[in-house]
């Protein structure tokens, strides 16, 4: 599987990433280091307990990985529950938050796959 096979499959924008990252060595390893990133964890965490402003620092973090990555769809996923969040009032929005961990699998899975075939 090529890069941008797998940014197709992770549904991610492969020239928005080599436009930030200009190389495709560059591209990989901060793609595979993702694959380490804890936001994600903290964010289940959070929002398991109801910790509302943990919740919305876990998910801020989250969409600037994936922006910086350009992972667009967990991007905008997670855009919409960091919004949802941000009020600090509330605890995340069960739809929002599911569709989060949705492309998120999504995106792991394609990472994965793309790092068995190296």
């Amino acid at each position: 599987m090529t890069l941008q096979e797998c940014y197709g499959k992770l549904h991610g924008n492969y020239e928005d990433a080599k436009s930030r990252l200009a190389m495709d060595r560059l591209i990989e390893k901060f793609m595979l280091k993702f694959l380490d990133d804890t936001s994600m964890d903290l964010l289940k965490t959070s929002v398991a307990e109801e910790n509302i402003q943990e919740s919305f620092r876990a998910a801020h973090t989250l969409k600037g990985v994936a922006a910086n990555l350009a992972f667009t769809e967990l991007m905008e996923r997670v855009s919409e529950l960091t919004e949802q969040l941000r009020p600090c009032t509330e605890p995340a929005d069960e739809v929002l938050y599911q569709k989060v961990v949705e492309s998120y699998d999504l995106t792991i899975q394609a990472i994965e796959a793309y790092k068995a075939e190296m």
